[in-house]
């Protein structure tokens, strides 16, 4: 079976409880649309699980593109000695106020080195997008939507952030022929939408249920439609 979800933001107890509701197994395919680290205590403990996983597929999020950048940022320094700059150390401090960096940036400074290089490398290797078929169904999974859309344009012509903060018009598809699958945006905040639920909208669906604020982690199976939740 084909998995997706988004928007764990460090809530690693949901994660696992979501997994068991799927009875998630090694012959599935489990897609995470961005956001697997955030506001949450346990960022490092859901990235840690999900790199170990040779079936899960993630699609990078803002806020994984940031914790890399920090990590990364934080890996170099205290490998090389070197005193990091002023721009730097004002991001690191807004990222562990905002984002969970704290947290997240403790227990990776309590890794070995072979497991920080783990870490990084599974955020490195995240896509801006996923073109799964399933059923005959093609879908483009991407992180918040495509800023400034333009239908005869490749999408590997886009930059990074383009995948990270064009939240879609729902009621405008941006494809006749896939669905395109978000998360980012909590569907409690889209106009229509059922909050705690997955919002389905002409050509789109979007799946982030507010984890990060005290809604639900959700999932969807794209083989046959059907919702879980946890």
């Amino acid at each position: 079976m084909t998995y997706v979800i988004s928007g764990i933001d460090g809530r690693f107890d949901r994660l696992t409880a979501l997994l068991d509701t799927i009875r998630f197994s090694d012959s599935d395919i489990l897609y995470v649309l961005g956001d697997m680290v955030g506001s949450g205590d346990a960022s490092l403990e859901v990235v840690s699980d999900l790199s170990m996983r040779p079936n899960v597929y993630p699609v990078a999020g803002d806020k994984d593109f940031r914790a890399l950048r920090m990590l990364s940022g934080f890996d170099r320094m205290a490998k090389d000695g070197t005193a990091p700059d002023p721009a730097f150390i004002a991001e690191m401090k807004a990222w562990a106020e905002q984002d969970g960096g704290s947290a997240m940036l403790a227990a990776f400074r309590a890794l070995d080195e072979d497991m920080r290089e783990g870490i990084l490398d599974f955020l490195s290797e995240m896509t801006l997008f996923e073109e799964p078929e399933v059923n005959g169904k093609k879908y483009l999974l991407v992180h918040a939507g495509i800023r400034g859309f333009d239908p005869g344009r490749e999408l590997d012509s886009y930059a990074p952030e383009d995948f990270m903060t064009g939240i879609p018009d729902f009621g405008k598809p941006y494809f006749s022929d896939r669905t395109v699958i978000v998360g980012h945006t909590p569907t409690q905040k889209i106009p229509g939408a059922t909050p705690g639920k997955i919002f389905h909208a002409d050509g789109f669906i979007a799946i982030d249920c507010g984890a990060a604020e005290g809604g639900k982690l959700a999932c969807l199976r794209l083989d046959d439609g059907a919702e879980f939740y946890a």
